[in-house]
């Protein structure tokens, strides 16, 4: 049961006349210190200015008439117009043991559900994943996660870079400079080499072009004298010469077009091209589903954007009739209001990019699984691209469906800029997990000396695994962290090492007792509270939908790592200040297990929604 959704239905019938009952029940919320009871109805503020009354009198009247009964007493009112409301003790307890027997603890199946495409991780999969593919495949995971635990349809969806450029340069790298035996050996990490350096060989040209566009246009007017005048005062422009200049950029230039050329025959069907495609994309697709199942991450559907080639053309031509899609400068745009540049969906040299294919998935997941919400699980510095794709998407007819960009920020090293390796490569992935599992392969071997060393290998990875995870979750997602694995993997403060030690030390209180949980759950004992401590945790048990549905309609999974976090705060109070196998009554003990063991499924659920395993010892 959602106590906080069911207080705002009793407050939206019992709004005064004239008022908006959805927003006084919305005004409802969890208190914000215990002496304001355990929620506050703060609307009655808003209906006074909007009607010039006093607002002791309005909250008087909504006190006067609201029934929360057998949930809690008539609300106290409080300063100039709050509404406090107190559960009553007798009902906390009657609905915990209720969820003894519960599978769910409390969770119910919606009153309308929902069908929704989550779409994350995405990488290209030309080469292997590293540290910047975190947050997308965590969140997306953890939202697909909580809207399933809370009934709704989900669908996940791996739209895989799997079609376009990347593919021109490993192909061209391929036909120039591949490494036969080195790709008998370990075929992804010999495309990854020829991708890394093909990449290298057009990256400097480009730079060279941007960092001394002046000194090549004078070059190109043939004012060499000019050109070596001006190279010589700009930052690091005496290394060079006009010719070096010239050279770099058209030897880049050069690399640059042949892949394109590699690319455009494989997009065309050429046979040789498609026939290596084929020969790489399941070594590529072994390597990401090695990550995905160390991380427990799994997809229902992975279509990449060779899925959708043959729709883009349609896509178009479809825009064009409609007179959405015009021409310009030789290329086919779209218009979107608000944004200062035209949302591009073919090139001047015909080719399709990231704007069609994102159109034609929308139609296709539209047509398919007609989704209410559609969520893309993508870095902020995709905002623009969209804002103008919804906009698109809401003028060609889907309207009818949500679309949200579920932004983050990015991870960060200690000196607070992206993570690179000495070499200036992004972190791998797989070296980021190996690093997280020895730093928890350290913690357990000094806190958990009796655990053999198979165990202790075991409950690391785990660890390892759910410190990565928990870490990013915690976060408020549009922020930027530091990656700190020391922190992750600590056993105190607000990480997943401490939720999975809290989890453990429960278990342990019944290892020590010798009581069987499963026995405890089918005696249904009587829950009592009997102590601050007592209430303050049987409350906190209860507000866990409350937490999964704002975690759901805020998109954030932080809301849920809050929640767990004063979940295990309000425990670790609870043992310190309440007997359990020691209570003075076999009704109090027996109470008290039953209430370490609904926070320890309170635990393990949550942390099974953020996509992070618990363990029995720790």
């Amino acid at each position: 049961m959602n106590i906080l959704a069911a207080l705002r239905a009793r407050f939206a019938q019992s709004t005064p006349l004239g008022s908006d009952p959805a927003s006084f029940a919305a005004a409802v919320r969890q208190a914000s210190e215990p002496k304001f009871g355990d929620y506050q109805a703060n609307g009655c503020m808003a209906i006074a200015k909007a009607t010039k009354l006093n607002p002791r009198t309005v909250a008087e009247g909504v006190a006067k008439n609201v029934d929360l009964e057998p949930m809690a007493s008539s609300p106290e009112i409080a300063g100039p117009g709050f509404l406090n409301v107190r559960i009553h003790d007798a009902w906390i307890g009657a609905q915990l043991q209720a969820l003894i027997l519960h599978n769910r603890l409390g969770l119910v199946e919606p009153a309308l559900k929902k069908t929704v495409v989550v779409d994350f991780s995405s990488p290209n999969v030309a080469k292997p994943m590293h540290i910047g593919h975190v947050r997308s495949t965590v969140i997306g995971d953890s939202l697909a996660r909580i809207y399933s635990a809370l009934g709704h349809e989900v669908i996940r969806d791996n739209h895989l870079g799997d079609w376009g450029s990347q593919f021109g340069m490993i192909i061209w790298g391929w036909k120039n400079h591949r490494d036969e035996s080195a790709y008998a050996a370990d075929p992804v990490t010999e495309l990854a080499r020829l991708y890394r350096m093909i990449q290298a060989g057009i990256k400097p040209g480009e730079t060279f072009a941007e960092n001394y566009k002046k000194v090549l246009e004078l070059d190109a007017q043939g004012k060499l004298i000019e050109a070596d005048a001006l190279l010589a005062k700009l930052p690091d422009g005496h290394a060079h010469t006009v010719e070096s200049v010239r050279t770099q950029v058209a030897k880049s230039k050069a690399i640059a077009d042949a892949t394109r050329v590699e690319t455009a025959k494989l997009h065309s069907g050429d046979l040789e091209n498609r026939a290596l495609w084929e020969q790489f994309m399941p070594h590529c697709l072994a390597a990401l589903q090695g990550i995905y199942d160390r991380l427990g991450v799994k997809f229902d559907v992975q279509l990449g954007e060779s899925f959708y080639d043959n729709m883009l053309a349609d896509v178009v031509q479809e825009l064009e009739s409609r007179g959405l899609a015009v021409a310009s400068e030789g290329a086919t745009v779209i218009f979107t209001e608000g944004s200062n540049s035209p949302f591009l969906i073919r090139k001047r040299d015909g080719a399709f990019n990231y704007a069609t294919s994102d159109l034609a998935t929308i139609k296709y997941r539209k047509q398919t699984w007609n989704p209410d919400l559609l969520l893309y699980v993508v870095d902020h510095r995709q905002s623009d691209h969209f804002k103008q794709l919804f906009t698109a998407a809401r003028s060609w007819g889907y309207d009818d469906m949500t679309l949200e960009h579920v932004a983050f920020g990015a991870i960060l090293g200690n000196d607070r800029r992206p993570m690179k390796t000495r070499d200036g490569d992004v972190v791998g992935l797989e070296s980021v997990l190996n690093d997280a599992v020895a730093a928890a392969r350290t913690v357990i071997d000094t806190n958990s000396p009796d655990l053999d060393a198979e165990e202790r290998a075991r409950v690391a990875e785990i660890v390892g695994l759910g410190a990565i995870k928990y870490a990013d979750l915690s976060q408020n997602r549009l922020s930027d962290y530091v990656f700190d694995l020391d922190k992750m993997v600590a056993l105190n403060g607000n990480t997943g090492a401490y939720m999975q030690y809290a989890y453990a030390r429960i278990r342990s209180i019944f290892r020590r007792g010798e009581i069987d949980p499963e026995a405890l759950r089918a005696s249904n004992p009587p829950l009592l509270i009997t102590t601050p401590t007592e209430r303050a945790l049987a409350l906190k048990i209860l507000q866990l939908p409350e937490a999964l549905e704002l975690a759901a309609a805020e998109l954030k999974p932080n809301v849920l790592t809050d929640y767990l976090f004063d979940l295990a705060n309000k425990f670790s109070t609870f043992f310190e200040e309440c007997p359990v196998l020691k209570a003075e009554t076999p009704e109090l003990r027996n109470s008290r297990l039953a209430l370490g063991d609904l926070t320890a499924r309170a635990l393990k659920l949550g942390l099974s929604l953020l996509g992070i395993d618990v363990v029995e010892r720790m």
